[in-house]
């Protein structure tokens, strides 16, 4: 039986080679894309660059990752050879007669041969999860990137409007002056006044509560990169324009791209994972081979393990299969099939919810778009509609509640425009969201 293992673990060593070299596609997924560099926008990749070193979920999936690598490592050494030393001190005493001492020391192999392949299963299915791992860690930074990106554009948004706001109050209280010399001049009345007073007073009630809101926009920044929630006051206290993506990106996407999605990959290397299930319980009910040996050595002093030891080796083949178990080893198959079944089921659905958020995104920015050429067409004509309002007004020609109103609708189109600016922002992020990173 020894001799027979001998060649059969010496003709199917062919079988037992694995290439252990790094997978490119798995440094790839690793190297998130920055794809948020095509904001041009140097301090949004700072704050990313920060976020991604201090967030506690990407650690937590970096530590998931190396936990997978691991495991399939553990599952590769079960194909390799297995050495054990060993070594011991026995006494003898017995009631008449003088005692004894003797020292013994060995070494133990073991291999199993893999020859239906059942190990192998075993390597495929670790593989997957850490596949499956890899793409997690994936899709949590670009999570993370993506939640810094969106409340980047809120901060910006937010100055945007703040800048607006503080103009119009300008333009408020310029027309306040105009009043209160038109009244003393006996040209309006004092009603004209007070409505001028109202209307930059609630001008300048704008502007406490925008400036809370940027402090708040800062501390959620501040938050997310590791920071105290008061560290940004200083980088983020000067207005800046609110980060745009050059509007053909999103025209041309490859067919392909949904498959770069973390939690497709994910999804592919489960079915993977539980393909290779499936076969490891299948094979597990097959016969199994095992060739061990040991080589040792007894000696009545340690002396004596250079000359004079005795020596002992040992060469040892088995073969095990099982016969009755029960049932276990069949229901172990089905059990695995099952989960093969969920696993189809869950790439479909991750496949339809991929393509309902990629279409849902692409049709949000098409009509936003479109919304912003009317816009852009209302702000200049209410900005021209404001100078006519204002010049007649100085010239007695119209009431002060023309100009009111035409101020009032100059403000509500260019606050429209800062605000779909900042919603086409956070559509790219989305749809770049959608599509698991840039392409």
């Amino acid at each position: 039986m020894a001799l027979s293992l001998s060649l059969m673990l010496g003709g199917c060593a062919s079988l037992f080679q694995y290439d252990e070299t790094p997978d490119p596609n798995a440094n790839q997924a690793l190297s998130q894309a920055t794809w948020w560099s095509d904001f041009h926008d140097p301090l949004l990749a700072d704050l990313i660059t920060r976020a991604m070193r201090a967030s506690p979920n990407i650690a937590s999936a970096q530590a998931a990752l190396q936990q997978a690598r691991a495991l399939r490592d553990v599952s590769l050494a079960a194909n390799r050879l297995n050495l054990a030393v060993s070594g011991s001190v026995q006494r003898n005493t017995a009631d008449e007669g003088p005692s004894s001492v003797v020292f013994r020391g060995g070494l133990d192999a073991s291999w199993e041969i893999d020859v239906f392949g059942a190990n192998r299963s075993a390597v495929a299915n670790s593989e997957a999860e850490l596949q499956a791992s890899i793409a997690n860690l994936r899709d949590t930074q670009l999570s993370m990137t993506a939640e810094v990106v969106l409340a980047y554009i809120q901060l910006r948004s937010l100055q945007a409007q703040l800048d607006i706001a503080r103009h119009n109050l300008g333009s408020q209280q310029e027309t306040l002056q105009i009043t209160d010399w038109r009244e003393q001049a006996g040209l309006v009345t004092s009603l004209e006044v007070e409505q001028a007073k109202t209307a930059e007073a609630q001008s300048a009630a704008q502007i406490p509560a925008l400036l809370s809101s940027l402090g708040l926009a800062r501390h959620s920044l501040a938050v997310l990169t590791g920071q105290n929630p008061n560290e940004l006051e200083a980088e983020l206290q000067a207005a800046g324009p609110i980060p745009q993506i050059d509007a053909q990106v999103a025209n041309v996407i490859p067919a392909d791209s949904l498959r770069q999605r973390a939690d497709v990959r994910a999804a592919e290397a489960r079915i993977t994972a539980s393909l290779a299930s499936v076969d490891e319980a299948k094979k597990a009910r097959l016969p199994k081979f095992r060739l061990g040996g040991s080589l040792g050595m007894t000696a009545l002093t340690l002396a004596g393990f250079n000359n004079g030891a005795a020596l002992a080796s040992q060469i040892l083949g088995a073969v095990a299969m099982p016969i009755l178990d029960g049932g276990a080893s069949k229901a172990q198959v089905r059990v695995q099939q099952a989960g093969l079944e969920q696993s189809r089921a869950a790439y479909q659905n991750t496949m339809l919810t991929a393509l309902k958020e990629v279409e849902d995104a692409l049709i949000t920015l098409r009509h936003d778009r479109e919304r912003m050429g009317y816009l852009q067409q209302a702000v200049s004509s209410a900005n021209n509609a404001a100078l006519l309002a204002q010049n007649s007004y100085n010239s007695g020609l119209v009431d002060y509640q023309t100009v009111l109103q035409t101020q009032r609708t100059l403000l509500g189109a260019q606050v429209s425009v800062a605000n779909l600016q900042a919603d086409l922002s956070s559509g790219h992020v989305r749809l770049i969201k959608a599509m698991g990173g840039g392409w």
